[in-house]
């Protein structure tokens, strides 16, 4: 039985930020989407704010006070517990130890894609390269943004590894595409039962 609860990417997001410090549910969710982590997690303001409930009920966070600026509605200030601090460590501990098949849907749709024309795989593919390199472009960006402002690297490796991924996937559809157009994988060979 494990000591501690399982927890989703979008609470391993909120807790980290807290571990930076104490802060709010929409202070947390401008800073996910200023950072582009939600790239990373899905995230929602509705669905952070009852991440964070979860975490308290839990005892990874706690309440530290509330504020009121204006009109807005009242804002509570979380900062993270020990236990959400060990939970944390040991959970990013497990993500980047322990390889999980997440089964992403384009391998799947790659597999498959034998059932269209290779006309119509081709011109889908180049697509999806366009696509691919339009958000290396948008990475290298906030690469650029977060070296201008002088933040420690360890907190954006994650930006350099989705480049980096980005960059092999493009190249590697780049070889597939040239592949399909000089015949090298014929679309025309008989199926095997």
């Amino acid at each position: 039985m494990p000591t501690t609860p399982t927890l989703t990417p979008l609470a391993v997001a909120a807790l980290a930020l807290l571990a930076e410090g104490p802060t709010h549910p929409y202070e947390m969710y401008q800073t996910l989407v200023q950072r582009s982590e939600d790239r990373l997690v899905k995230v929602r303001p509705g669905s952070l704010y009852h991440t964070v409930d979860r975490l308290a009920r839990q005892g990874l966070v706690r309440a530290t006070g509330t504020e009121r600026e204006g009109n807005r509605p009242e804002r509570t200030t979380y900062e993270i517990t020990d236990q959400g601090s060990q939970a944390l460590g040991e959970r990013v501990a497990d993500i980047i130890g322990t390889p999980v098949n997440e089964y992403p849907e384009f391998p799947l749709g790659l597999g498959e894609s034998h059932n269209l024309p290779v006309d119509t795989v081709i011109a889908l593919l180049r697509r999806r390269v366009e696509l691919i390199r339009a958000d290396i472009g948008v990475l290298d960006h906030a690469i650029a943004t977060v070296k201008g402002k002088n933040l420690p690297a360890k907190y954006w490796v994650d930006v350099r590894y989705l480049r980096a991924m980005a960059e092999a996937d493009a190249a590697t559809l780049d070889d597939l595409i040239d592949d399909l157009v000089s015949g090298a994988i014929s679309w025309d060979e008989e199926k095997h039962a």
